[in-house]
């Protein structure tokens, strides 16, 4: 069940970047037990204008496919704030990013050509 959840929330996509929020990294929570479905979620800036948008498509999209869940509760927090390294693996693919090791420290970089539309 906690797959089906996760990949189900992955479905809805971050409205910039077309990447589903669990890959980038932006659902901290999702829980299903005997009491009902608890997600956190959080967007990639404090001030992101997609925040109420998302809120509302992780409640629709939950209601409608489990709707055997005894309650469904969302929230939208801001603590941790989210960074880059949530990015998941197939996101930093899909990006066009490749690992790169430095002393001790991981960074990224783009293997998008300069002036590519590729994010």
């Amino acid at each position: 069940m906690q797959h089906d959840l996760t990949h189900i929330l992955n479905e809805i996509e971050d409205p910039e970047l077309g990447i589903g929020i669990v890959d980038m990294g932006m659902v901290y929570r999702a829980d299903w037990s005997a009491t009902g479905i608890e997600v956190d979620f959080t967007t990639t800036s404090a001030t992101c204008p997609f925040a109420e948008a998302l809120l509302q498509q992780i409640n629709d999209i939950l209601r409608h496919r489990f709707r055997e869940a005894a309650s469904i509760r969302v929230r939208f927090v801001l603590d941790p704030p989210w960074t880059v390294e949530r990015l998941s693996d197939s996101a930093r693919k899909q990006l066009g990013w490749s690992e790169v090791a430095t002393e001790g420290s991981e960074h990224f970089r783009s293997d998008a050509a300069p002036g590519s539309s590729k994010h």
